[in-house]
């Protein structure tokens, strides 16, 4: 699988330091995002997997993955890894992706249930802050003492997810096999045959940009309806919400849109194919920086 061509590091200098940098940023971001999810857990352990918990494991092994990718992009070039500029280069680069569609896809579907709480029984919590009902409520709804008692015995079979929680996860999943089709196609492109590995990779690229436009314009769309929303309930902690929900609506319509221009204008989110590539330095370390640093 890893068959090595001649161990020579032809990296750019520039193109090396960029990736050392994202590699480390994404390292302490995960650190952190794991040390915040394993504090969470111990203080709130009865509770069992709610979604705040859920989305810092999202976020943590997003930027986890991407950790891995960018420091196994350097060690697959140094190594002369001829696996790495096509199918497993390919898997190391779509798969965190995928992990921070699922995150953002799940805030969505927070933010959806914040909007329709008012209809939706299994959401209500009149106790908690207007935000932090939708946080801190646990996956799995108590129905009983004997199923509490359970749930402590089995944590993770009688876990109840919502119904916009569970299309979350089934769009995931499909994104997931859907990338798993295209690495199969590039790993058939490596041999002698009419299919082209760099087109192939190409159209996934553009397809995953295609998502998380829309996913960044139904923020954008949410969390307009979900300050309108949060504008009636009249109190000091209201306000301040609305101004984080409209912060991060429209650094997330940003960053997206960034991020997708870049993914559908540049060969930026296949660079670990960079020899068949054209590289021009100081623009490339740019794109890379807007791409995954602003990006995500």
């Amino acid at each position: 699988m890893f068959e090595e061509k001649e161990k020579s590091c032809s990296f750019p200098q520039e193109l090396v330091a960029v990736n050392a940098g994202l590699a480390s940023f994404d390292g302490i971001i995960a650190i952190l995002a794991f040390t915040q999810l394993a504090r969470i857990y111990t203080r709130n352990s009865q509770l069992g997997w709610t979604r705040q918990k859920v989305f810092h494991l999202l976020i943590g092994s997003t930027n986890a993955g991407y950790l891995v990718y960018f420091v196994l992009t350097l060690v697959a070039e140094c190594r002369g890894w001829l696996c790495w500029s096509y199918s497993c280069g390919f898997v190391g680069m779509a798969f965190p992706r995928i992990l921070f569609f699922a995150t953002f896809l799940l805030l969505l579907s927070f933010w959806v249930d914040l909007c329709h709480q008012a209809d939706d029984e299994e959401e209500e919590d009149d106790e908690q802050g207007f935000l932090e009902a939708l946080l801190h409520n646990p996956l799995n709804r108590p129905r009983s003492s004997i199923s509490d008692n359970r749930r402590i015995c089995y944590p993770f079979r009688l876990i109840h997810v919502g119904s916009r929680q569970k299309i979350v996860i089934l769009v995931t999943v499909l994104v997931f096999l859907f990338m798993m089709t295209f690495a199969v196609l590039i790993w058939i492109g490596m041999e002698e045959n009419p299919i082209d590995s760099s087109i192939v990779a190409r159209v996934y690229v553009d397809l995953s940009a295609a998502l998380i436009l829309l996913l960044g314009g139904a923020l954008a769309c949410y969390g307009f309806l979900l300050c309108r929303k949060m504008r009636n309930v009249r109190s000091e902690r209201a306000s301040s919400e609305i101004w984080k929900v409209a912060g991060l609506a429209i650094v997330s319509v940003l960053c997206f849109t960034s991020s997708a221009f870049v993914a559908f204008f540049t060969d930026i989110p296949v660079l670990y194919h960079w020899l068949e590539l054209h590289t021009d330095g100081v623009y490339t370390c740019l794109l890379l920086i807007i791409y995954y640093f602003i990006g995500t």
